[in-house]
C-alpha cells in the first residue's frame, strides 16, 4: 500500500480552502505514513477524499467530513494499528 490521499473538491463552490485544510490536517497526523496528498480539482459540487485510489469519504453520500472521521478512514487503511489519541472514537 503506497499512502497516497487524493482530495478532490469542487472549484466552483470554492472548496479550496477547506481541501487545504483537510490536507494539512491528514499530514499532520499522518506524516510517516503517507507518501503523498493530492489536491485534485473538480465540478459539480464534488469533494472525494480517496486511499489508494479507494473512496474512504464522499460529499454526495456523507455529507462533509468531520476531520476525526476522515483521519480513522485514512488510518484503517494506512495505519491500523495507529492511536488517533483524543479524537479516538471508542469502539461501539
Amino acid at each position: 500500500m503506497s499512502g497516497r490521499v487524493e482530495i478532490e473538491y469542487c472549484t466552483q463552490c470554492r472548496w479550496l480552502p477547506r481541501a487545504a485544510w483537510l490536507a494539512q490536517e491528514l499530514l499532520t497526523t499522518f506524516e510517516a505514513e503517507l507518501t503523498e496528498l493530492a489536491l485534485k480539482p473538480g465540478k459539480g459540487g464534488v469533494f472525494v477524499v480517496r486511499v489508494d485510489d479507494e473512496v474512504v469519504w464522499d460529499r454526495r453520500e456523507q455529507g462533509f467530513p468531520e476531520p476525526t472521521a476522515v483521519k480513522q478512514a485514512v488510518r484503517d487503511r494506512v495505519a491500523p494499528g495507529k492511536s488517533l489519541g483524543h479524537s479516538e472514537k471508542p469502539a461501539s
